[in-house]
């Protein structure tokens, strides 16, 4: 009986060990229309797990974060959905790199990780 009631009390403790280290889930819409991102600023925390909703309504579109190695593409009318983990606390500006649109290249945002 001692060791049941032992074997219970490691596992509760591993358990409540790995749900503190659960990261955040974001869950983040972001639309591209008539050259710019709406919103243009997204905010998160530090080690969130961001699920990015990517729309572009009106004409294919990027979604780039150099310091998060993030380069996403949707065509015209399509939605893509993908992830990353925000690891990086600071300010860092995304935009559009496709080089076929010039209007594109003025397409700017701002992600905001902040610290825990």
């Amino acid at each position: 009986m001692t060791v049941r009631v032992l074997i219970l009390a490691a596992l509760t403790s591993a358990l409540v060990a790995a749900q503190d280290r659960a990261p955040n889930r974001r869950e983040v819409t972001l639309i591209a229309r008539d050259h710019q991102f709406i919103p243009n600023r997204l905010e998160v925390t530090r080690d969130d797990l961001v699920r990015v909703s990517f729309t572009s309504e009106d004409r294919p579109t990027s979604f780039a974060v150099d310091a998060y190695r993030i380069i996403k593409r949707a065509g015209a009318d399509r939605t893509i959905v993908f992830e990353f983990r925000a690891d990086q606390a600071g300010t860092f500006s995304f935009y559009c790199n496709l080089t076929s649109d010039a209007l594109c290249r003025e397409m700017k945002g701002t992600l905001v990780v902040k610290e825990k």
